[in-house]
Formats: structure tokens, sequence, C-alpha cells
């Protein structure tokens, strides 16, 4: 018996520019909502994927204003994946690690905040040409919601 694959629910490529965002946060929302999944659920998984996104523009590409983000949503028998992968060079992950919640400043609390919303956050090995590719786990199942 073999395993079922997921099923893809979105794609979308978009700029790695902070104004092509807007679209990004469009697709997931709809996506997720088709899902069933409640409202409240909908805006953190929005918020996770767009910080993600925002990191990946700038450390990744460094607010370079170049280069390309590609976000696939799947789900997994209940599990949704947001795969985001980018064409910059690899990241160093062994670095990349939440900020110490008391240390009060703007900023930096997108690591945080995604590893409190997803289930599961890892890098996986990206395809050849390209650089990162974040996968982050949310389950969707009733509980959940």
């Amino acid at each position: 018996m073999t395993e079922a694959s997921p099923q893809a629910l979105a794609e979308i490529r978009i700029a790695a520019q902070a104004d092509e965002l807007k679209g990004l946060r469009d697709t997931v929302r709809e996506t997720v909502l088709a899902q069933g999944v409640d409202d409240k659920l909908a805006e953190c998984l929005v918020l996770a994927v767009d910080e993600a996104a925002v990191n990946v523009i700038r450390h990744a590409y460094g607010d370079s204003g170049t280069g390309e983000i590609v976000l696939q949503i799947l789900n997994n028998r209940g599990v949704l994946v947001f795969r985001l992968t980018d064409f910059a060079p690899p990241v160093d992950t062994a670095r990349i690690c939440p900020r110490d919640l008391d240390d009060i400043r703007p900023g930096g609390l997108g690591v945080h905040l995604i590893a409190e919303v997803m289930d599961e956050v890892e890098f996986v090995a990206p395809p050849p040409g390209a650089g990162n590719v974040l996968e982050m786990r949310k389950a969707i199942t009733a509980e959940s919601n």
C-alpha cells in the first residue's frame, strides 16, 4: 500500500520585496479558510508565514529588492504545510534562533512568533537551484481550531 501524496492547495511566486507581501498574505488567508480553519487561527497562520517571508527579504536577500520567493501550501492528511523557498545563498540555520523575550526592543520576534503558531518548523534540503527551503507545519484537526 502506498502513502498518499500531500494535496497541493496553492502556489505563489513573488518578488522579494515588502510591497509584494499582500498577495502572499491573501493567498495564505484564502487557502487556509477554504480548508475549514477558523478566522483566529487563519490570521495567526497569515502572520507566521508573513514573518517568515519578511525574514527572507531582510536576511537571505539583505533587503536588496532582488530575488524571488515561492510559497507552496499543501495539505498532508490534515496537516497544512507551508513551504517557503528562496534562491539566496544558503543561510547558517544554526544562527537562527528567537531573541530572548526579556530583551525589550522593536523587531526581532518573528522567529518566536513562527514557533508559537506552527507545530513544526524546519529547514529542509533545497532542490537544485534554490538557496533555502523553510517548511512550517500546522495540524488542522478539530482540536486545533
